[in-house]
């Protein structure tokens, strides 16, 4: 065994997490895609604020008794003084903990991932970014869908200037599960997202409208100059939309269509992307994410295909069974997890990582959080053009 080696193992990783009790459906995704490629252990956590649910999950988790803690706060401040403290925080709670539960992390010195919508304001958003800054953090918003090899791929493409200049975006996220009032049943996943105190001031565009945007900025680099939406709740006595229809303008001349709902029949998990640019396009979906449609003005269309060798050097890094062998929503995850892993593994020895590592972070989060605001504003004012840029150095 290398010294290099011995070093990294004497210095591995640890991590809590915050929510995730017995019955969510996040907090396991999130624990299952970071022991894909056994990246840090799950030492701590405060699971529930239901005393006996939050032992039940700590103990089904292997978690020793004085390591579950009854809030985050109490956590946060243990974690911050233990000589042995956690490296980084998963954050998995409803959207109104986010800011809360994120800054009392920052502020204990300990590295955060959470889940979006980062915060309820573009400003908790600049706040937090500013403060991951001041500590010297890596924080990381999961964006899951950025950590598909071909998503990566045709990120690559677009940056080669292989389909031109970009002309026309059309995005949508369809569902149909908010279809009809499944809040009226036994449903928490639907409960909590329709419920202005815990969601915020928007459902669909909160929920995965944000994907969409962050996606398409992801791909293409494009940033949002102008934008004009409308936002509607079809199910009678909802107070959140739960459909949107989006028109953007983006720096630099190309336009956009985005359309994120949650009560189109039959729809269950629809991310897709279509790009148009001067000398070509490209096509992808996340119910199929294994394959990206490469379309050229001067030759036939190309199927490209996860896993094979005519791939850049990034999807196939993102790339872990050989071709034909379908991966899917956990490796996605995972990736994230991998070069989030990668970098805190890093800076922990004291070592520069010699290779390009990414993740979704704080900035995009509030990015992201700026979007839907910016939405919400344009709806109430009857779909109005605002402004939809995005001030990277605002204090």
């Amino acid at each position: 065994m290398s010294e290099n080696t011995q070093k990294i193992l004497s210095n591995r990783l640890t991590y809590g997490m915050v929510g995730g009790g017995s019955g969510s459906f996040i907090g396991p995704v999130h624990k299952a895609a970071i022991a894909i490629d056994h990246s840090a252990d799950l030492v701590c956590g405060s699971f529930s604020h239901n005393k006996e649910k939050n032992q039940v999950t700590g103990l089904d988790y292997q978690i020793i008794s004085d390591r579950i803690y009854d809030d985050f706060e109490q956590m946060a401040e243990a974690e911050g003084n233990r000589s042995d403290g956690i490296d980084f925080v998963v954050i998995v709670v409803p959207n109104n903990l986010h800011y809360q539960c994120s800054k009392v992390f920052l502020e204990q010195g300990i590295n955060v991932v959470c889940d979006k919508p980062l915060a309820f304001t573009p400003e908790e958003g600049y706040e937090l970014m500013h403060l991951a800054t001041k500590k010297g953090l890596e924080f990381m918003v999961t964006y899951t869908y950025t950590g598909y090899p071909m998503v990566n791929e045709a990120k690559n493409i677009i940056a080669d200037g292989k389909i031109g200049d970009i002309r026309m975006v059309m995005a949508e996220y369809l569902q149909g599960w908010l279809a009809d009032r499944v809040e009226d049943t036994d449903n928490k996943q639907a409960q909590w997202r329709v419920d202005p105190e815990r969601a915020g001031l928007s459902c669909c565009v909160g929920d995965i409208g944000t994907h969409v945007e962050n996606m398409i900025h992801y791909v293409t680099g494009l940033e949002i100059d102008r934008l004009s939406a409308s936002l509607d709740s079809f199910v009678e006595g909802r107070k959140l939309d739960d459909n949107a229809r989006i028109n953007i303008e983006y720096k630099g001349g190309a336009k956009g269509i985005y359309w994120a709902s949650q009560i189109a029949i039959s729809e269950e998990n629809g991310l897709k992307f279509r790009i148009y640019g001067t000398k070509g396009a490209l096509e992808w979906e996340q119910e199929k994410p294994n394959v990206l449609i490469f379309k050229s003005k001067d030759l036939p269309t190309q199927v490209y295909t996860r896993g094979n060798g005519y791939l850049s050097t990034t999807a196939q890094q993102l790339t872990r069974i050989p071709a034909g062998h379908p991966e899917g929503y956990f490796e996605a995850f995972g990736n994230l997890y991998k070069n989030y892993c990668k970098k805190l593994s890093a800076k922990k020895i004291g070592e520069e990582i010699a290779e390009n590592v990414f993740f979704t972070d704080v900035t995009d989060g509030t990015r992201g959080i700026k979007f839907v605001h910016d939405c919400v504003k344009s709806s109430n004012q009857d779909g109005v053009w605002v402004d939809g840029s995005f001030d990277y150095k605002k204090q």
